[in-house]
């Protein structure tokens, strides 16, 4: 049996991911960072709770990451703890470097000290690529890295460390460069689920607007469900990747809101306020990513961008209506 240990298992990739590999016969122990809350502490992992060892550690704190690493001696470690919101770490830079950059640093030294045998895949970030875009208006694993955020340099910083502790050492270090990944389980912060359930709060008469920042970013949607495979099965190849994970088709805010409200039969530019507080000092205008090497190891999406915001409509429907 492989044991494998995911950082912020509590999180939407971290769930689907524990989900994905406790069915292909996984050992699976996950890393919660303490929340104030504790009902809010592990509400992702409903499906697997039992099923999985969860343990207290922070990315800041390294004897945390040593403890857990030599207690557990994984087989493969997915680092996806992180804060992850790009708008946020305009509010929070020197914490969102530290927990990503550094703190990706803090688990590189102890795997080398506890177990430098074990696979690690890295979360990198499209937002590493900012407004950088290949002629052919695609961003792949060789377009250059000008990221316009603080999320973005400290997911940069982490990527190249990464590579640098791979050559440097031997360890086996997999960057696997994500696009957006939405679900049902995605933060109501993140515009996706903002989007989603703002609109079905409307429709049910709750409220009567939504503001967002900048309609006209587009952005390469996919499903976490596929996403986390894709994790898996980098991984599993016999040499480190680093690897692009994307669908190929961006979508606009615009767009996102357009098919929203237009499925739950309203007109969004009857509800939609646009406030400069969502306006990000420096804009990511498009990102649209190519896969080619990811589909060569056989990878495909299973959800289209409509039938991702459907289901995350029909699960607020759902929700809400209770």
């Amino acid at each position: 049996m492989k044991k494998a240990l995911i950082t912020g298992i509590n999180g939407q990739d971290g769930s689907f991911l524990s989900e994905f590999l406790l069915e292909k016969g996984y050992e699976v122990c996950g890393t919660l960072k303490r929340n104030s809350v504790a009902e809010n502490q592990s509400d992702r992992l409903d499906s697997v709770y039992g099923k999985v060892k969860l343990v207290y550690a922070d990315m800041t704190d390294m004897s945390s990451l040593l403890f857990v690493l030599k207690d557990f001696q994984p087989d493969e470690i997915y680092n996806l703890a992180a804060q992850s919101h790009v708008r946020i770490s305009f509010d929070q830079p020197i914490y969102t470097s530290q927990v990503v950059a550094i703190g990706t640093l803090n688990l590189l030294q102890a795997i080398r000290i506890v177990c430098p045998e074990a696979k690690l895949y890295q979360a990198s970030s499209s937002e590493m690529f900012g407004n950088s875009i290949d002629s052919d208006g695609f961003q792949r694993e060789s377009t250059p890295l000008t990221p316009v955020s603080p999320y973005g340099c400290a997911k940069v910083f982490a990527h190249n460390i990464c590579k640098n502790y791979r050559e440097s050492y031997g360890l086996y270090i997999s960057n696997g460069i994500l696009f957006n990944h939405e679900s049902t389980r995605r933060g109501s912060n993140f515009v996706t689920g903002k989007v989603v359930k703002e609109a079905v709060r409307i429709k049910l008469g709750l409220t009567d607007q939504l503001e967002l920042g900048n309609l006209e970013a587009t952005r390469d949607w996919g499903h976490a469900k596929d996403y986390v495979k894709a994790m898996w099965l980098m991984l599993q190849q016999e040499e480190p990747i680093d690897m692009v994970c994307a669908t190929g088709v961006s979508n606009s805010v615009r767009y996102l809101c357009e098919y929203t409200f237009s499925k739950l039969d309203l007109d969004y530019k009857d509800y939609i306020v646009v406030d400069e507080r969502y306006l990000r000092p420096e804009e990511l205008n498009n990102l649209k990513g190519d896969a080619s090497k990811l589909r060569a190891l056989g990878w495909e999406p299973s959800y289209t961008f409509e039938t991702m915001i459907d289901e995350m409509i029909e699960f607020w429907l759902t929700k809400l209506k209770k």
